[in-house]
């Protein structure tokens, strides 16, 4: 079973780092066909991809944050992350 952590902005990768995430494998971009059923997958991607990542037995937990408008779209650090209380939610995204 491994720990995926997605995500190509460095402020994210930062702030995974200070809240002590023990992770295997740190991409930019998830090869959903290498994952496999007990693995755990945190990012933030898009809905078909955590459908993907559910449907082959993993667990995707979501990068959540409250983001004001003024920041969308920037660069955000470690520490403006968690001014948007950025937080690991859980989430089983299934298909019809």
């Amino acid at each position: 079973m491994a720990t995926w952590f997605v995500s190509r902005h460095p402020g994210a990768i930062a702030w995974a780092t200070a809240q002590g995430l023990s992770v295997d494998y740190l991409v930019p971009h998830l090869e959903v066909g290498q994952v496999q059923s007990g693995d755990t997958v945190i990012g933030t991607l898009p809905v078909h991809l955590a459908a993907q990542v559910c449907t082959r037995g993993a667990q995707f937990f979501n990068l959540s944050m409250d983001i004001p408008a003024q920041w969308r779209g920037l660069e955000l650090s470690a520490d403006q992350l968690l001014e948007c209380n950025a937080r690991l939610e859980r989430f089983n995204v299934i298909t019809n």
